[in-house]
């Protein structure tokens, strides 16, 4: 059994596809991040770094946070989704993934931190990130191009890894039109929004009424940096 600490954001939602299709037995454990609940002491226990997915295997008693760990533990525990064994296309699926750890998430993060929630005045920020995020994003479209999936010619854990952000892309360039731009990625998430596993993992968000008003206790608990300064 696997307790499945969630929010409805791209992180977690990556998790939650992984679970579901891979039929692996879980407990919805909902974190409602805008009341503040990433910071309790138990939550904490489990990731120290006070965000959203984190899990317990009571199989084995193990804890484990951030998306990328959570699914490469989960891939060793089910065998299912494993990354190619042959060297260099292992090689470029590792990269790959990492690369939506380290570049997509974060840079596509800060730029809807600057661009929908940080006070005015931030132009600098904005552009920064708003140029990062679409950099990144286009070098996924660009290895789209001339393959079907991240890794190959099968769906697998990078794409997985990938969807969580996916559908957030207007948003995250506060650009409705922005599928001109990214028509292979597009075409990659239209398949995975399609598969009976993405329409359960994108229906979880409906089993707890999660706050979404970014008020000012909202924000509190989101952005602390700004509430300690006063």
């Amino acid at each position: 059994m696997i307790e499945f600490y969630y929010h409805p954001s791209p992180n977690p939602e990556k998790i939650a596809l992984y679970l579901e299709e891979t039929g692996l037995e879980y407990e919805l454990m909902p974190v409602d991040t805008r009341k503040g609940e990433q910071h309790e002491p138990e939550f904490l226990k489990i990731n120290p770094n006070a965000k959203t997915p984190a899990m317990v295997d009571t199989d084995t008693g193990a804890r484990v946070f951030d998306s990328t760990a959570m699914l490469l533990y989960l891939v060793d525990k089910t065998g299912q989704y494993r990354l190619p064994e042959d060297p260099v296309e292992r090689g470029r699926a590792l990269s790959w993934l990492m690369f939506i750890a380290t570049g997509i998430g974060p840079y596509s993060g800060q730029c809807v931190h600057f661009r929908h929630f940080a006070p005015d005045g931030n132009d600098y920020g904005v552009n920064r990130y708003d140029f990062e995020a679409r950099r990144h994003w286009g070098l996924i479209e660009d290895h789209l191009a001339d393959r079907r999936y991240m890794a190959g010619e099968t769906y697998g854990l990078v794409d997985m890894a990938l969807w969580g952000w996916g559908d957030r892309l207007p948003f995250i360039l506060d650009h409705q039109g922005v599928w001109s731009d990214y028509p292979h990625i597009k075409r990659l998430l239209d398949e995975i929004d399609d598969r009976p596993a993405a329409q359960r993992a994108r229906a979880l968000k409906s089993r707890h009424a999660f706050k979404t008003e970014m008020d000012d206790d909202a924000r509190q608990h989101m952005f602390p940096q700004n509430a300690a300064r006063g």
